[in-house]
């Protein structure tokens, strides 16, 4: 067989492959997405109830109800939970006052542990800040990255009478990336929160 014929047989199946090729539709690997969110417009309402030693601002997509886990002692009386269904989140906010039972320092300990000690092994980083707030409330916020429970925690007192811990949750497995656009949104609400946290 010569050089030529094989060069013309070559060029003629390679010319039928592509024309064979062209009759049938192409379908691209497609990129790994998510689900298009709708946000609701950023509006607050006062929590203001009787009875709590504390009162702040939060959406007007959530729902405070009050956290019936902790029956142990009074201060299981001003837990809640704020509740956010169309975005699976929930942030939970425990209260305990200070006093002979609840020393500040133990207190404080407790929320470092609870930020670092449940998630060291599962975070790429845990990034703490001071937190001094218009209305002169202090406290530590923690920002946890990584697959977390939660990426968002942060405790606020007065160091006298008043110690409230908050951590922003989601009703999903952790993954930091799918959750992501919904945490930052999130987040927003959660320090408007402690922005607007008034002790009584």
């Amino acid at each position: 067989m010569s050089a030529r014929f094989t060069y013309f047989f070559l060029a003629t199946a390679g010319m039928i492959f592509l024309l064979l090729s062209c009759n049938s539709d192409y379908t691209a690997g497609k990129k790994k997405g998510y689900f298009k969110i709708d946000f609701p417009e950023k509006k607050y309402q006062l929590f203001d109830q009787p009875g709590y030693p504390y009162t702040f601002e939060y959406p007007v997509y959530a729902s405070v109800i009050r956290d019936t886990t902790f029956f142990e002692d009074k201060a299981g009386d001003w837990w809640i939970n704020v509740d956010i269904p169309s975005l699976g989140g929930r942030i939970h906010i425990s209260y305990k006052p200070i006093n002979a039972e609840n020393i500040f320092d133990s207190l404080v300990r407790d929320g470092f542990k609870m930020a670092y000690k449940q998630h060291v092994d599962v975070s790429t980083g845990i990034n703490d800040s001071l937190v001094q707030t218009p209305n002169g409330v202090e406290g530590i916020y923690f920002s946890l990255g990584g697959n977390t429970a939660t990426a968002n925690q942060f405790f606020l007192t007065d160091s006298v009478r008043h110690f409230l811990r908050g951590a922003l949750y989601f009703n999903a497995a952790p993954n930091a990336d799918s959750l992501g656009i919904v945490n930052d949104f999130l987040k927003q609400d959660l320090q408007h929160l402690i922005n607007t946290l008034k002790w009584r």
